[in-house]
């Protein structure tokens, strides 16, 4: 059976995703067919879904203005796995501290936007990420962090004290860029551990 993979192709690294999306999925022995979401009328159709890194208040925007916002909300209600990563993981969240940014409201985490961006503004680092063997490389590039983890919400991955990977039942969200290295074991995670018999 083919999977139905659609990244939210407003901003950020939607080819990167595709290729670690179809990664995972021969890792499973399945196939994933990939569709950029622009307009709404594709997330229905969508068995997962990506919501990458870019500009935070721009795809909040762009997200409610073209009616995307409600059916990613619906989604994720019927239980169908949501990765969302950097400013993906802004937009999902419960808080992103800035009135600019419209929430999604489906990750139970307060986020500071600029956390990393003002200090360094990227560097990659080794993480022990819970459910993976082995250390992810994780990339973060001007990376929010998470400042507050609400009940319920599993803290997968965490740097220097602070969650930086969390998962709020059918969403993992990442303050790094998963897409950015040939490892697909974060979308494998975030994909196919919590799918839903097919």
């Amino acid at each position: 059976m083919t999977l139905i993979a659609g990244v939210v192709a407003v901003q950020g690294d939607v080819s990167e995703h595709a290729d670690a999306i179809r990664r995972a999925a021969a890792a499973h022995g399945e196939t994933a067919e990939v569709r950029e979401i622009r307009t709404a009328g594709i997330v229905p159709e969508c068995d997962v879904l990506l919501v990458p890194g870019g500009e935070s208040t721009t795809i909040s925007r762009l997200l409610r203005s073209q009616g995307i916002d409600e059916e990613i909300r619906e989604h994720v209600a019927a239980g169908r796995p949501l990765l969302a990563t950097c400013a993906g993981l802004i937009v999902a969240s419960s808080d992103a501290k800035d009135d600019r940014v419209r929430t999604l409201d489906l990750v139970d985490v307060t986020v500071d936007r600029n956390a990393f961006g003002r200090q360094v503004d990227s560097f990659e680092a080794p993480l022990d990420v819970a459910g993976l063997d082995d250390p992810f490389p994780a990339v973060f590039i001007r990376a929010p962090l998470i400042d507050e983890v609400g009940e319920g919400v599993e803290v997968l991955a965490e740097w220097e004290g602070r969650p930086v990977a969390v998962r709020d039942g059918a969403v993992v969200a990442t303050s790094f860029h998963p897409e950015l290295t040939p490892d697909s074991r974060v979308h494998r995670l975030a994909f196919f551990e919590a799918l839903p018999a097919r």
